[in-house]
């Protein structure tokens, strides 16, 4: 028995693994305390971010170092092995592989970085991380108006990338066309609507249109677009109702329901300054109450043979 023990003490494969899993401890206290100090010299969360996935990964590649270096003598015989492996290996982790593959797409390919708001796997939200395998997103809408937060953390497999769209809502240009409509009724003054819209559009939103217009020419530049205008924009339509206005405009992807609030706002004030001269329209709908039937039968004897 203890002959056997001290053979297996002896034996220098245990010994090598006994390396590697020290070796392995020390790499992971080094990557620990180093992304703890990275906060002390690195006051932006981009850069702290960055700086912390930069230090994970030089983790991993002292890992396989470590392990290439202490079983390079084993290496050559595993070659065969690991080949004739290799193939049920992919295929058992094809989605792996796919996800991994996914990873250098998005890291390589300029898919989405963190920060940016997308929309991948049927879902939407902002990247507060992209790890090798998933994409982990601060999740927006569903039951929540207005692309705001609803507190949920969702994680996509990044082999999503191959398989559906990916929808960048801050990639290239980080704004959105947005539009409102103010219904008015027919007989008020609609140049003066349209003074009102014009105004309130170039008192709160007219900041957006000078940086979009900046960020669309560097748009233009990269790809075959056409200049589009980003200024406000106001159209009419009259239907059988009432004198339908849109208002068009440029927003940053961020602020969609705080700019829609403030142009209502904004809008209803102007409104009530102009003494019914211009008024809101609505829609009306009076219920009939069914009047009573008087229905009689009248019976008839039928006659006699």
């Amino acid at each position: 028995m203890e002959e056997s023990v001290k053979r297996w003490l002896f034996d220098p494969t245990v010994g090598k693994l006994i390396a590697v899993v020290l070796g392995f401890i020390v790499i992971r206290l080094v990557v620990r305390v180093g992304q703890s100090s990275l906060g002390r010299y690195l006051k932006d969360t981009e850069s702290r971010y960055r700086g912390r996935k930069v230090v994970s990964v030089l983790g991993h590649v002292a890992v396989v170092a470590l392990v290439a270096l202490v079983f390079s003598n084993r290496l050559g015989g595993l070659t065969v092995a690991l080949g004739v492996a290799g193939a049920g290996i992919a295929f058992a982790l094809q989605e792996v592989i796919a996800s991994v593959a996914g990873w250098f797409a998005i890291s390589f390919a300029n898919f989405y970085r963190p920060g940016d708001r997308v929309q991948v796997g049927g879902i939407k939200g902002d990247v507060i991380d992209v790890g090798i395998l998933r994409t982990t997103l601060m999740e927006v809408g569903q039951w929540v108006d207005g692309d705001l937060y609803n507190g949920r953390v969702v994680r996509v497999a990044n082999a999503f990338v191959f398989k559906e769209p990916v929808f960048n809502y801050s990639g290239d240009f980080p704004f959105l066309w947005d539009e409102i409509k103010v219904p008015v009724k027919y007989g008020c003054d609609h140049r003066l609507t349209r003074e009102i819209l014009q105004s309130v559009a170039d008192a709160i939103v007219l900041d957006y249109a000078r940086g979009a217009k900046e960020a669309w020419r560097g748009l233009v530049a990269k790809y075959m677009l056409e200049d589009a205008t980003v200024e406000p924009m106001i159209t009419l339509v009259a239907n059988d109702n009432w004198m339908e206005f849109t208002l068009r405009y440029v927003v940053d992807y961020k602020s969609r329901r705080t700019t829609r609030d403030r142009l209502f706002t904004r809008i209803l004030d102007e409104i009530e300054k102009t003494d019914g001269r211009v008024a809101l329209a609505s829609a009306t709908f009076h219920l009939v109450e069914t009047p009573v039937f008087d229905v009689r039968l009248k019976h008839e004897t039928p006659p006699r043979a």
